[in-house]
């Protein structure tokens, strides 16, 4: 293994390539970052929605929000609005905050379960501010006032203004050019060099693989095996267009299901991306590209463009000096939008155990473990969607229904479902997503935590009550999205 790392080497570009090489340009100092990519090869570049933890990777690299929303045409996201998941016609809000307030032993879910036993009106997500000021179509960054968001962004324009910034950092170049072979070395196996079609060679440290799908080093060079995940979610495919604004954007993506899959509709400041989910066993390329243009508003901007892809994970995402990162370690589809935050997560992880002084086999197994334990837990959350759902009405439905299940998304599952306790693992941030899908689907807790009867009825209804009605207040002296987005972070164009 190499005595110390002097040379980072990413291959590919597009988010995943030049999120990290922003970051590593930024905050590694006496490294020499390399990203080699061609301008030849697209990038799949239509992942447009975020989770909040994008700002905490912004702030590190001090990056202006303002300005980055200035050059992505982005627009703020409250939540997610799911549409015919539990049935169809029937619509529930994922958002981004945390739903009341519970007590050190018993969250606000088992408050509000006993107040619906005893005839309480409001539902969960009446008692979060994210949702009730996304239902009133209203956003603001308010200082102290615990207002959670996160971005709808132009991802190609996200990766060209992430560009920009590398660019300033003399540690930093950009090689145009294909990779015509990975080049191992003899004695270790370790990735030795990578050679373009123009001939140039090119020798590093530690490689970062960004090549997407195609895993040119992780995969196709270091033979890392991968976890076919489809037997869970069967979805295979995605087409992608982009239309006209018809109206001013919503602070929240929509989530619509059909019959074998389902449909992503997120708002920008200049227009909308659209794009269909569905599996090809259960829906034909034609059928799903009808599908989606007959359900878009506003002139089409763009072809339909089709994306295959399988779902699953690379057993290891970091092997001997190569670390795959984006599409190159695994996929799982955009449904919560994790796929810049698993991004994210893989940068930060490897930035916190980078191997200055060379590579550690200890190091790369424990960014392997923490890695495994963040996906395994998004995937079990995006499984969820589709099995607690009373949906069966078409043989896609069907199949989720009949399923086996991880025994980690089975638990779950049962805790919540007998006590409306969640199951959190390590340092998991999805505590109140898991609440509000697992409800929302209509998965309701036979019990609550028995603290709860330490309240009288009266007490209790006024808890509730006054909780609802504070973030309506909240929410109601927010200016509208729009407003707020002429003032703070309009795009020139």
């Amino acid at each position: 293994m190499q005595e110390n790392i002097t040379k980072v080497v990413i291959a590919g570009g597009g988010t995943a390539g030049w999120m990290t090489a922003v970051a590593m340009s930024r905050l590694i100092k006496n490294t020499q970052v390399v990203l080699i990519e061609s301008d030849e090869i697209a990038t799949v570049g239509v992942g447009e929605a975020t989770i909040p933890t994008l700002q905490f990777f912004h702030e590190i690299l001090n990056i202006n929000e303002a300005e980055l929303l200035k050059a992505t045409g982005g627009t703020f996201k409250l939540g997610i609005s799911f549409e015919n998941w539990k049935t169809k016609e029937h619509k529930y809000f994922h958002a981004f905050g945390e739903t009341g307030k519970g007590c050190w032993a018993a969250d606000f879910q088992h408050f509000w379960l006993r107040g619906k036993k005893l005839g309480l009106k409001h539902e969960f997500g009446d008692f979060c501010v994210e949702q009730v000021a996304a239902q009133m179509d209203k956003f603001a960054r308010v200082k102290n006032k615990g207002i959670n968001y996160a971005y709808h962004i132009d991802a190609t324009k996200y990766a060209a203004y992430l560009r920009t910034l590398c660019e300033k950092n003399t540690s930093f170049s950009r090689v145009e050019g294909k990779i015509a072979s990975v080049d191992l070395l003899q004695n270790s196996g370790e990735i030795g060099s990578l050679t373009l079609e123009s001939g140039q060679k090119f020798e590093g440290d530690l490689f970062i693989d960004c090549t997407g799908q195609r895993a040119l080093l992780i995969g196709e060079a270091l033979n890392t095996p991968f976890e076919d995940w489809s037997h869970w979610l069967v979805n295979d495919s995605a087409i992608a267009v982009q239309t006209k604004s018809t109206e001013s954007p919503k602070p929240y993506t929509r989530s619509i299901a059909h019959d074998s899959g389902w449909q992503w509709k997120i708002p920008l400041q200049h227009r909308v991306g659209n794009g269909i989910i569905y599996s090809s066993k259960f829906m034909s390329d034609t059928d799903a590209e009808k599908h989606l243009l007959n359900n878009i508003e506003g002139e089409t901007l763009t072809s339909p463009r089709k994306i295959a892809f399988k779902t699953g994970t690379r057993k290891l995402h970091w092997n001997k000096n190569c670390v795959a990162i984006g599409l190159s370690s695994g996929f799982l589809e955009p449904l919560e939008s994790t796929s810049i935050h698993l991004i994210q997560q893989s940068i930060i992880r490897l930035l916190k155990l980078f191997p200055v002084n060379g590579l550690r086999q200890v190091d790369i197994n424990e960014f392997n473990q923490q890695t495994a334990v963040d996906i395994d837990s998004i995937r079990d959350f995006i499984i969820l969607h589709y099995v607690v759902t009373e949906r069966k009405d078409s043989p896609y439905w069907q199949y989720q229904q009949e399923m086996q299940l991880p025994d980690s998304l089975k638990h779950r599952i049962e805790l919540f479902k007998q006590s409306g306790h969640v199951c959190l693992k390590n340092d998991e941030l999805f505590e109140d997503s898991w609440m509000q899908v697992m409800i929302g689907q209509g998965l309701i807790p036979q019990n609550y935590h028995p603290i709860v009867d330490n309240m009288s009825d009266n007490e209790l209804f006024k808890f509730l009550n006054d909780m609802r009605e504070l973030e309506y207040k909240r929410a109601s002296s927010l200016p509208s999205h729009q407003k707020f987005i002429d003032l703070y972070c309009a795009a020139k164009n």
